[in-house]
């Protein structure tokens, strides 16, 4: 018998995959690095044109559109309550509505909801930025909740809480970097995710000044030639850790090269194989490989630009990596050298938060002002299409079987036809 070799890194892919590769399982998609495969993809859409449904929605929310079969989940805040929302693929309609508790309040920019749910296909996982922690099936049968506030301390971000879960093999990964209103340490923990157990915490120290310790990264799973490392960025550092104990591995500097005091995180690193490519506040944008032990800030850096972003993740078709800066401006960089290809280039003037996904051999990222270009990917900027929804958005899209899920302030949009599977 013949044996087709399988690498580390295709392992790795396909156990995080649980929910299957045409879900939207977390917030940056099936491969944790915001693409997907899917293609025949809509293009162009507004209001009336190309919309399947759309569903209202109570307020804004960071929050993106978690989908898995039959099914897209939500994180909601209305008023002071927040809940996680089940809603009818099919029909737009809401299966059920389940409280994650009040204390819901804006802060800065955004509210206590931005947390993106979690799924495996079976069960439903989410964080709010008040801390409560819950798991529930498809069918909104309460599993198991949690207060990680009450239990772990006060969260002491500027911005408030909005990292999200990472699911691996039913464990979620979590990470509280926080220092600009508190004196407690950050600390990463993982969570099994069937019984809701602390299955390990650890502190993750910082020297990081004023508001730079505070990240609003989620964390990333890498597989290296050891093994399996957790990734988090923040407090103007890269760790890795070893996720079956959460022990510190290595530790990467270089992320505020100035030591300022506001440099905290908001874009999360993303992975191409072993290279784990890592956003500060714009500059300096860092690509490392993994898989190192202590300092390794001298001998696993590849590359660094000046060409990044602050606040949306960038996204990479393994050749080209492609950030979109605040302001719309786009950088286009070989993903593997850092080498500038083509930019700046500029979007529709706007404020962009929510983060680009590519798919279909384009990239779809939308302004705050619910306009999602579409530009092709490759080594030349070309705008597709500009779709207009005209209202505010904080989310990133999400792309299952053929549709797009924008969330807006006031409505979940989902756009194109659902194929079958």
């Amino acid at each position: 018998m013949v044996r087709t070799p399988v690498t580390v890194a295709a392992v790795l892919l396909i156990s995080t995959l649980a929910a299957g590769a045409a879900d939207w399982p977390q917030w940056r998609g099936p491969a944790l690095n915001g693409t997907s495969p899917e293609t025949g993809l809509p293009s162009s859409w507004d209001t009336k044109t190309h919309i399947a449904w759309s569903l209202a929605m109570p307020d804004s929310s960071g929050s993106t559109p978690i989908v898995t079969g039959d099914s897209v989940f939500v994180s909601v805040a209305a008023g002071e309550a927040l809940s996680l929302w089940a809603v009818d693929r099919a029909t737009g309609q809401t299966r059920w509505k389940r409280p994650l508790g009040g204390g819901n309040h804006r802060q800065r920019k955004h509210d206590m909801s931005s947390p993106s749910p979690v799924t495996d296909g079976r069960r439903v996982w989410v964080m709010t930025g008040t801390g409560q922690l819950a798991a529930f099936d498809l069918d909104g049968a309460r599993l198991w909740a949690r207060d990680i506030q009450k239990e772990y301390g006060p969260f002491g971000l500027n911005y408030g809480y909005a990292s999200s879960p990472l699911l691996s093999d039913g464990a979620l990964y979590l990470q509280v970097l926080h220092g600009t209103f508190t004196d407690a340490p950050s600390y990463v923990f993982k969570v099994d995710g069937a019984t809701g157990r602390t299955l390990w915490k650890v502190e993750r120290p910082t020297t990081a000044p004023g508001e730079s310790p505070d990240a609003y990264t989620t964390p990333l799973l890498v597989q290296t030639g050891t093994g399996p490392e957790l990734v988090v960025t923040g407090g103007d550092v890269a760790t890795g850790h070893d996720p079956a104990t959460g022990r510190e591995v290595w530790r990467l500097d270089g992320f505020n090269p100035n030591r300022y005091g506001n440099y905290r995180l908001v874009a999360s690193p993303i992975p191409l194989g072993d290279l784990v490519i890592a956003p500060s506040r714009e500059r300096p944008l860092l690509a490392f490989r993994a898989g190192g032990r202590g300092n390794v800030t001298k001998s696993h850096l590849v590359w660094s630009s000046p060409n990044g972003p602050d606040v949306p993740t960038p996204v990479t078709d393994g050749t080209y990596l492609y950030v979109v800066r605040d302001n719309g401006v786009v950088w286009c960089l070989d993903a593997k050298t850092g080498v500038r290809v083509y930019g700046p280039e500029r979007l529709r003037s706007g404020t962009y938060s929510g983060s680009p996904v590519l798919a279909d051999g384009k990239v779809y990222v939308t302004n705050e002002d619910g306009l999602t270009s579409v530009f092709a990917t490759g080594p030349a900027f070309h705008v597709v299409a500009e779709n207009p929804l005209n209202d505010y958005t904080l989310s990133s899209p999400a792309i299952s079987d053929g549709q797009i899920f924008i969330r807006t302030a006031g409505r979940l949009w989902a756009i194109g036809q659902r194929r079958t599977r």
